[in-house]
């Protein structure tokens, strides 16, 4: 029955794709569009629909769009695979490569433990020192699921069993309070860095098209300020708000210093692997200053990786979602980019402005900017979510008289932060709410708690910094 269910629900879901596809296809195009504008629009919004939807997986759906392109005439074969060639999808998809290392040597482990071993003497200074962990983690690791669900989130569960705090035997004690904090401080973290989310690259490539330029060192700076005061916050209000019944974890160090002796010194591929790390990190600041891109940086760190034999070739084949994201993304990308390139944006800005003329844009920005990041309930996918909507509202706001630095940025760094509403609004949801540590009704409200504070900060803080840092955002390469 739950088979025949969920077959049915698939093809419910797949029927309408089709439909709206053939619906938009068929639409005479307006003043100002050609056929071929029409036909990539319709294909684009059915590919995201898709995606949203998921009759079948998501890199199925990009080949299906990616295919259609090309049979439809709509595009040419080389136009359809200009996004493969896009040196953001390489970054994010090396990206996933070189994060394997830290699973596989035990690095990003062994590092939870020595934060641990150093802040883990309360309550509150464990969840600090969890989330300094994924902070570390962040910038070679492009997956929450990856980082905070499969290298925080065993070691924090691990934590809580020593205190005798399970799900179902004092759960307050501390496992409550180490699920909620690590998982809402995982999607602030996420958008620290133009590479700890691999939806970061597709805001990036879609914010050049109102001139606003993000490399990895100019996304950090416009993140830093707003993210980090976040960071620092939530986990004090969540202690405050929803407090744990331990304040005081004395035992934690002992713990910590059991599980790294047990691991031993660190091996030679360890110190290759945080050694990398440092070299990478250090050309993605400097390398604009001599020309080398962020992409050229990740392969210069996974060629190391590979002939250090920290990873091998199998690794790298063994590492599906590297691939599966090689495919949607260089997919979206490619669409991205003709929907620009037939003046399907231009002409909507053009339609926004003669349609909404006089309602204020500062009051545009706070309304939209609520809808964009409170429409994510409806989502199961952030990426997802800012293939159909960012692009739409990014003109939108502009067309309304926001600066574009400021609606690029506040739409782009609270993408990652609409991630915690939910225990389904991205991939490390369902792992830490599957714990067992909380009701789904408490974890939803503090969820939405967080979420209006994390917000109200972007929207003022982070609006405050972004405009003064403009000139650098409108200028980088």
């Amino acid at each position: 029955m739950n088979v025949s269910h969920l077959f049915n629900k698939r093809s419910l879901a797949f029927a309408t794709c089709v439909i709206v596809w053939w619906i938009i296809w068929n639409l005479p195009p307006p003043n100002g569009l050609t056929p071929q504008a029409m036909h990539m629009l319709a294909i684009f919004f059915v590919t995201i629909l898709g995606i949203v939807l998921k009759p079948i997986p998501m890199g199925t759906i990009s080949l299906i769009g990616l295919t259609l392109t090309i049979v439809t005439r709509t595009l040419t074969f080389n136009q359809a695979f200009s996004g493969f060639v896009h040196p953001i999808v390489w970054l994010i998809s090396i990206a996933f490569f070189i994060s394997r290392g830290f699973i596989k040597t035990g690095l990003g482990e062994r590092l939870a433990y020595i934060v641990i071993k150093y802040l883990g003497k309360s309550t509150l200074g464990m969840g600090y020192g969890m989330l300094l962990t994924d902070f570390l983690l962040a910038p070679a690791i492009p997956s929450v699921t990856a980082r905070a669900g499969g290298i925080i989130y065993p070691i924090s569960r691990a934590l809580a069993k020593a205190f005798d705090s399970e799900p179902h035997r004092y759960p307050r004690k501390l496992g409550t309070f180490l699920m909620v904090t690590i998982f809402q401080g995982s999607v602030i973290t996420s958008g620290m860095f133009l590479t700890s989310m691999a939806g970061n690259p597709l805001i990036a490539n879609l914010a050049k098209n109102v001139h606003i330029h993000l490399n990895w060192s100019t996304w950090l700076l416009a993140s830093s300020l707003p993210g980090l005061l976040c960071l620092i916050s939530v986990p004090l209000l969540i202690y405050l708000f929803y407090p744990p019944e331990m304040k005081k974890t004395p035992h934690a160090r002992k713990l910590a210093e059991e599980k790294l002796q047990a691991m031993g010194p660190m091996q030679p591929q360890e110190w290759i692997m945080l050694l990398s790390f440092v070299v990478l990190i250090t050309l993605w600041i400097a390398g604009p200053l001599f020309g080398m891109e962020a992409v050229t940086a990740a392969l210069i760190g996974l060629v190391i990786l590979l002939l250090t034999s920290v990873l091998s070739w199998g690794d790298v084949i063994r590492e599906k979602e590297a691939w599966n994201t090689l495919i949607w993304f260089a997919t979206l990308i490619m669409m991205a980019t003709f929907l620009n390139e037939f003046h399907i944006t231009s002409w909507f800005s053009h339609w926004v402005q003669i349609h909404a003329q006089g309602l204020h844009w500062l009051v545009a920005f706070v309304l939209l900017t609520s809808i964009y990041f409170y429409s994510h309930y409806f989502f199961a996918s952030i990426v997802a979510h800012v293939g159909a909507m960012y692009s739409p509202f990014l003109i939108l706001l502009i067309a309304l008289g926001t600066p574009p630095v400021l609606a690029a940025m506040t739409l782009g760094l609270i993408s990652n932060l609409m991630g915690g509403l939910t225990h389904y609004s991205c991939g490390s949801a369902p792992i830490f709410f599957g714990s067992g540590y909380l009701k789904i009704t408490v974890w939803w409200k503090i969820a939405l708690y967080t979420s209006l504070f994390n917000l109200f900060v972007y929207l003022t803080v982070g609006s405050a910094w972004w405009t003064l840092i403009s000139p650098c955002l409108m200028g980088a390469s």
